[in-house]
């Protein structure tokens, strides 16, 4: 079974449940193909369910975010720099500069989205043939078919931008090119078309879904995608204001002259995210992931929680990280531990094979792996230290040194950080330390059988066990940066191809409801006036700055706590500049090397200033007494990146837009 190709991932815990699950719900695009007669699918309901997950099986997969991405993934951002060619991470061809309209680079998500938007019109046409379904079974299934018709739209949106909106109309495969001559929507009409599709879905898919069907939408995950896509729209890269002019100011639709993205201010794009946000939360069905204070009493030493620092609230979440364990409440979300059917913070996700595959790009050579995923210094800056301080106001309170070593060991939560690691390392956030594999860092890869193998301190200086010296045969297999992503590596996982290689089963959440809070704090900052919002599905919110702050604070603090970071402080909320300034970096560590950075980047308006920054690490052709200096990546494909405001968007396949002369092409492209 591949799984890179399946949305719609079911799990369970135990691997007995999910090949269960595996053959009764995945296996359905050999049933039913595009030659297959429409009278067949709709002439029973089983047929019916086939063909609609089926053709859910179509979409992109949005797990695939390092390699063979169709969506952009991690190697397109500033998180991560990689040797790896570009022909299988293909995000790195966009920064390369060879993405045209002419090749894409396997990042085309139209083709394959309209093709299930058909399918889910043909689900909606022609589903009361169907006879052997009742008056519940059908309204679901059409649920579904509106959630994956705007599921698609949104992808369409995300990656290329404005959409041509087909409606219900099943189009015909042998008419004159006349009848194919479709103009693209704006990019606001393309968003209330997505946020409309997934209302009408939420009114008919259920709140939960068996354990058995994780995996599948529910009305929880149509809430928060209209969140998501609303966010974006608010965002002023498409509401007006100078990035809307940067970067769209220009770009009209030839047929009637009017602006694809508009070049009007909207504050109440906000007020819509924050209610759709606020929605969301009011379900009271989703929670941060937690795990409980490992204290005293345990048997095992390496596992207590490490005390908090004094800036941080010890009041029981989700008022302060009293009565948790920061570090691993984050880390086995990711790392395979905590199964996905037992965490309340996945609004939609699946298990993912392409994350599970893509964790052999972190581990060093001779332990099994290729050294790609590589984390820019940018990245491990962002990181703050544990007390909460970012690293250059630690430097100047001398918190934090680029010299020196740990003079002792120091193991929590499971953790260990060795005598002798660096400076620049110790004292980090929590998350530092569940994402960031840097020089000195102990792997445990205790599922392998070979000691040789596992148990390791891996070094990247030249000369050590993963040192550049070491990619004799393939000079790309090299940590050019001296750091890489452990953030979905397992204590036990490892790839030695010895006996007893093994790695646990990995879930991607496509929405967590760490960015419900975050979005909400976000929106609700930008407004300076009340508005009252009424959702289609019935709620009515009031909301402005003055009034709902608090409530904003209290929904961003809970990402922090659970990090075991201090809450906002009274001058990150003073103003609007300063709680943005505090949402874009907390929403670049909560989600870090999650695939949300690329969309952020550019909603935010700041594509080109952050991608032309130089992509910087430790000195890694140094020996180890020299390593640990600043230093530009010196490699062609570092020298080779461009930036282009044109990169907003991925452009339209050449063929296609020369299918329709109304049309456009994404502007620069």
């Amino acid at each position: 079974m591949n799984s890179l190709r399946k949305l719609f991932w079911l799990a369970a815990v135990t691997m007995l449940v999910m090949a269960t699950s595996c053959e009764k719900f995945l296996d359905v695009d050999g049933y039913f193909d595009d030659t297959l007669k429409y009278d067949s699918i709709f002439v029973s309901r089983l047929n019916l369910e086939r063909y609609l997950w089926g053709a859910a099986g179509e979409l992109p997969d949005e797990s695939a975010i390092f390699g063979d991405d169709v969506i952009p993934g991690e190697t397109a951002t500033d998180e991560i720099f990689t040797l790896m060619t570009e022909d299988l991470f293909h995000g790195k061809a966009l920064t390369l500069g060879l993405v045209s309209p002419s090749n894409l680079r396997s990042m085309n998500t139209w083709n394959p989205c309209y093709k299930v938007i058909r399918k889910a019109n043909v689900i909606m046409q022609r589903i009361n043939e169907c006879k052997d379904i009742t008056s519940l079974q059908r309204a679901e299934i059409v649920g579904y078919a509106h959630f994956m018709r705007g599921y698609a739209y949104y992808l369409i949106l995300a990656v290329h931008g404005p959409a041509v909106i087909v409606g219900d109309e099943v189009m015909d495969n042998n008419q004159d090119a006349a009848y194919y001559e479709r103009g693209r929507s704006t990019y606001d009409e393309t968003v209330d078309y997505i946020c409309n599709e997934l209302e009408e879905a939420a009114k008919y898919i259920p709140d939960d879904v068996p354990i058995l069907n994780f995996g599948r939408p529910t009305r929880g995950a149509a809430y928060a995608l209209i969140a998501r896509v609303r966010l974006a729209a608010a965002s002023p890269a498409f509401n007006g204001g100078a990035a809307a002019r940067r970067y769209f100011g220009t770009w009209t639709r030839s047929s009637d002259g009017v602006n694809y993205v508009s070049q009007t201010y909207d504050e109440k794009k906000w007020a819509l995210a924050a209610a759709a946000c606020q929605r969301v939360i009011d379900m009271k069905r989703y929670t941060l992931h937690t795990m409980p204070r490992v204290g005293d009493e345990s048997g095992d030493v390496t596992e207590k929680t490490p005390p908090l620092p004094e800036t941080v609230s010890d009041l029981d979440f989700p008022y302060g990280a009293g009565n948790i364990d920061p570090y691993k409440s984050y880390a086995n979300m990711f790392n395979g531990t905590t199964y996905p059917v037992q965490n309340h913070e996945i609004i939609w996700g699946k298990t993912s094979g392409s994350i599970q595959g893509y964790t052999q790009q972190s581990f060093p050579i001779y332990m099994g792996g290729y050294n790609g995923m590589c984390l820019t210094q940018k990245a491990i800056d962002e990181f703050h230290m544990e007390n909460g301080m970012d690293i250059e106001s630690a430097r100047i309170a001398g918190k934090y040194s680029e010299t020196g070593v740990a003079r002792v060991q120091r193991t929590f939560s499971g953790y260990r950080l060795l005598r002798g690691t660096h400076n620049m390392y110790v004292d980090r956030e929590m998350r530092f330390y569940a994402c960031v594999g840097f020089n000195g860092c102990y792997w445990p890869a205790t599922s392998c059988s070979n000691k040789n193998f596992s148990m390791q301190t891996v070094y990247y200086y030249n000369g050590a066990n993963a040192g550049s010296d070491k990619a004799v045969h393939e000079p790309r297999n090299r940590c050019i940066t001296g750091y890489v992503l452990k953030k979905y590596i397992h204590p036990e996982d490892n790839w030695y191809n010895g006996d007893g290689s093994t790695r646990t089963s990995k879930t991607f959440s496509i929405i967590r409801y760490a960015e419900i809070l975050l979005a909400y704090a976000e929106a609700v900052n930008h407004l300076t006036s009340s508005h009252t919002i009424t959702m289609e599905s019935g709620q009515t919110y009031t909301l402005s700055r003055a009034a709902t702050l608090n409530d904003a604070v209290f929904a961003f603090n809970q990402v922090r706590f659970r990090s075991g970071q201090p809450a906002l402080s009274a001058d990150e909320i003073a103003s609007e500049d300063a709680l943005d300034k505090a949402v874009r970096h907390e929403r670049f560590v909560e989600f870090f090397c999650e695939g949300r950075r690329y969309h952020d980047v550019r909603r935010w308006g700041i594509l080109e200033e952050v991608e032309s920054e130089p992509i910087t690490g430790m000195n890694v052709e140094a020996d180890a007494a020299n390593y640990y200096v600043r230093t530009i990546v010196n490699h062609s494909d570092y020298r080779n990146r461009v930036c282009d405001k044109k990169m907003v968007f991925i452009p339209l396949e050449r063929n296609e837009v020369r299918k329709s002369r109304l049309l456009d092409q994404n502007p620069g492209w």
